[in-house]
């Protein structure tokens, strides 16, 4: 059984405009050691992806119309509240994406370490080294420990000293592992990374990288990078999944796809990725821009932009298509290739 398996998940978000189908059939499956990249535009629905995993969308507006979420077995969508807090920083672990919105400005470092520690804590005592009868001040005591130890644990010189700081005293980078200490503080089994390096320099930004892919080997955890960056998937994952509008159209290990992408979108992707060697001019851009998904187009929803279409792109979705057994595709060409085969 995988760590994580998401199965034909549909997504309706409310809105102004009408019901907006966000996620369109998303089929998914994380096991442990694994870091599964996945990418796509922006308005995809891959921060909505992960966010659905710990069920952090407020419904309404969100409606999860169809499929099914399981966390080692666990059904997510059904699950009540209190099963939710309980897994919720203990075994699924979340960096968010803006480290300047996610870490409170009034208060120390210290305090939001430790309120962390002491709600995975509540769940899990042993995480502390202390009883469950420990008195409040020896809780507190405990959990600054641990605090400490994982602000040490992800690069931040001095933790000891430092940990007093208020936000607006580290850097970026700085406040990015602040963050990445935060999901791991519970030890959890899924780490979901929301762009952890979107705002970040190239050279922070690859020691946030060797950061997770170390943690990866030593908690042997489950990992989904959600980004818009191929390179970043390339240097740290081990598969990906790329998503347009709400649906994933391939997926499978990084190696297979980036040497022999199968869907238009991928090679789309891959050509807009500037080289040392490409001349000035030879970058080829993709036209148009993700639908809206009030009222998508029928069928594929990559077919208005996609150079290869064919009537049937228009009428419906695709059915996956093996390429090998670890290597899915969701597109027409894929199928009329095995068929020549």
């Amino acid at each position: 059984m995988a760590l994580l398996e998401i199965k034909n998940l549909h997504l309706m978000m409310r809105s102004f405009e009408g019901r907006a189908h966000i996620l369109n059939g998303i089929d998914l499956s994380v096991e442990r050691g694994e870091v599964w990249g996945l990418v796509g535009e922006t308005g995809c629905g891959k921060s909505v992806t992960g966010l659905s995993v710990s069920r952090l969308l407020p419904s309404p507006p969100a409606e999860y119309v169809l499929g099914e979420i399981l966390f080692d077995g666990q059904d997510v969508l059904h699950a009540g509240e209190p099963t939710m807090r309980a897994l919720r920083g203990r075994r699924i672990g979340m960096i968010f994406q803006d480290p300047t919105t996610n870490l409170n400005p009034v208060f120390r470092i210290s305090e939001q370490l430790i309120d962390v520690a002491l709600h995975v804590a509540a769940h899990d005592p042993g995480l502390l080294g202390v009883t469950r009868n420990a008195s409040e001040r020896d809780k507190r005591g405990a959990a600054r420990k641990v605090a400490i130890q994982m602000l040490d644990k992800v690069g931040i010189p001095h933790a000891a000293e430092r940990i007093d700081m208020y936000p607006h005293q580290f850097s970026g980078g700085m406040r990015q592992r602040v963050l990445i200490a935060m999901a791991l503080i519970g030890k959890p089994d899924l780490l979901i990374a929301d762009e952890p390096t979107t705002a970040l320099d190239v050279s922070v930004q690859a020691q946030v990288l060797r950061l997770i892919h170390g943690l990866v080997q030593e908690f042997n955890l489950g990992v989904l990078l959600i980004t818009h960056n191929l390179g970043v998937v390339a240097q740290v994952c081990t598969h990906v999944a790329v998503m347009y509008a709400g649906n994933i159209v391939e997926s499978g290990p990084v190696r297979a796809i980036f040497k022999h992408p199968r869907h238009p979108y991928t090679r789309a992707l891959l050509r807009a990725i500037p080289s040392a060697r490409m001349k000035r001019g030879d970058l080829i851009g993709l036209a148009g821009t993700v639908p809206n998904l009030v009222s998508p187009p029928a069928g594929c929803r990559f077919a208005p932009r996609c150079e290869f279409a064919q009537p049937e792109c228009r009428e419906r979705l695709p059915a996956a298509i093996e390429v090998t057994p670890a290597h899915r595709v969701h597109c027409i060409l894929a199928r009329q290739a095995a068929e020549v085969v």
